[in-house]
């Protein structure tokens, strides 16, 4: 297996090499919680406050409105942790997909012909094909950069199947 230096967007573990392939993600889902509860503390206050001082329909919008960023916040949460996993293990090519909670794994043998190629169909994602299968990763990563994952990912293949590069 080739080192470290010569895959730039792979982490090499011994004879596995694995991208990962994940969301950009500027907030956890912990950090948010943390954030919504706070949020809720200071409009729940306010909303309080006025219900005190007679103006009841104020907490009743404080409430709509807590109830609306609560969405947004569980939408963004649920997706925040959404990641793609390509390993190569030995003769074997393992794809997995996060998204929403849900796991998908595939798994490829290099030594019977995986194709790793831009796809034309889906907005320039990469497809992993072979043995019936189809699989289309790199949605966390930028277009400009697929091209050279491809690349990367080719030549570990061709190295772990043992083909020749001109094949």
């Amino acid at each position: 297996m080739k080192t470290s230096a010569e895959f730039r967007l792979a982490r090499v573990d011994g004879q596995c090499l694995a991208w990962h392939l994940k969301r950009n993600c500027s907030i956890t889902p912990v950090q948010l919680a943390m954030l919504y509860g706070s949020l809720c503390a200071v409009s729940l206050s306010i909303g309080l406050f006025f219900w005190w001082q007679g103006a009841w329909f104020v907490f009743g919008f404080a409430g709509l409105e807590l109830l609306a960023v609560g969405t947004a916040f569980l939408v963004y949460a649920r997706h925040a942790a959404d990641r793609e996993t390509v390993s190569l293990d030995g003769g074997t090519l393992i794809v997995e997909r996060e998204a929403g909670g849900r796991v998908e794994r595939m798994e490829f043998g290099c030594a019977w012909g995986v194709s790793i190629a831009p796809s034309a169909r889906r907005g320039g994602l990469i497809e992993i094909a072979g043995q019936g299968k189809r699989v289309d990763v790199g949605r966390h990563v930028r277009p400009e950069a697929r091209p050279a994952l491809v690349r990367e990912m080719t030549v570990a293949l061709r190295a772990a199947s043992g083909t020749a590069p001109g094949r």
